[in-house]
C-alpha cells in the first residue's frame, strides 16, 4: 500500500504534534513538502510558518526541540499526527502544551476527579501521566513532581523502593485503607520514573498484552 500525503492548494498539510508518552496534544502546526522531508531526514520537527512564509525548525532558537518518534497519516491522507519526545515546552509562552485555555466558563472551570459507574476506570492514570509530563517540562516552583525531577533518577528510584516497601507492610498489616494509600503513592512514583526514563506507559501495556496472548 502506497501512502502519499495530500497537501492543500497552498501546499500545506496540518500536523498535530503529540507527546509520545502521555499522548497529550502539544500544538497544531503546518508542514509543506520540504519541511516534512526535513522532519523525516533529521528526526526533529520542522514546520512551515504561514505568517512568515518560511521554514522553521522547532527549538532552533529556544533549544526546545522535538525528537520524532512516529508520524501517522489520517485515512484521507490530508492530516498528520507527529508523535514526539519534547526537549522542553512546546508553547512559546513556556507551557508544556499550547492548549492550556478552556472555552467553557471563560477558561476558569475547575473540577474534582471522581470515579463512578460507567466511566473509564483508568482515566485518572492518563490524567496523571499528562500532569507528570507537564511538570517534567515546565518545572513549576513548589511542585513535588518538579522536586523529584530536579533531584534526578536516584531520588526517584529511592521513592519507588520506599513506596514498594510500604505496600508490602500495608498488606502484611491487612489494612485496606493503608494499602490503598500506599498503592496510590507507588503508582504515582512509578509513573514519574517512566517519564524520567522516557519509557511510554504504552510500552508496558503492550508487553502485558503480549504476555497475555502467550498464556
Amino acid at each position: 500500500m502506497t501512502i502519499e500525503v495530500r497537501f492543500d492548494e497552498k501546499g500545506l498539510v496540518p500536523a498535530i504534534v503529540q507527546d509520545a508518552q502521555s499522548k497529550e496534544v502539544l500544538t497544531l502546526a503546518y508542514m509543506n513538502k520540504e519541511s516534512l522531508e526535513k522532519t523525516l531526514e533529521t528526526k526533529e520537527t520542522w514546520f512551515y510558518s504561514r505568517s512568515r512564509q518560511e521554514l522553521w525548525h522547532k527549538g532552533a532558537t529556544s533549544g526546545n526541540t522535538q525528537r520524532v518518534v512516529d508520524i501517522r497519516v489520517d485515512c484521507d491522507e490530508d492530516a498528520l499526527v507527529v508523535l514526539v519526545e519534547p526537549n522542553g515546552p512546546a508553547c512559546h509562552e513556556g507551557s508544556f502544551t499550547c492548549f492550556t485555555d478552556r472555552l467553557n466558563n471563560g477558561g476558569s472551570e475547575t473540577s474534582t476527579t471522581t470515579i463512578s459507574d460507567g466511566e473509564d476506570r483508568f482515566a485518572i492514570i492518563r490524567q496523571l501521566e499528562q500532569v507528570i509530563a507537564e511538570r517534567a517540562t515546565e518545572r513549576p516552583e513548589g511542585s513535588y513532581t518538579t522536586y523529584l525531577f530536579d533531584e534526578g533518577v536516584d531520588k526517584i528510584l529511592k521513592k519507588v523502593g520506599e513506596e514498594a516497601s510500604e505496600v508490602i507492610i500495608a498488606a502484611k498489616n491487612r489494612s485496606k485503607e493503608e494499602l490503598t494509600w500506599e498503592s496510590a503513592d507507588l503508582l504515582y512514583h512509578w509513573l514519574v520514573l517512566l517519564r524520567e526514563q522516557q519509557l511510554p506507559l504504552d510500552a508496558v501495556l503492550q508487553r502485558l498484552a503480549e504476555r497475555h496472548g502467550e498464556k
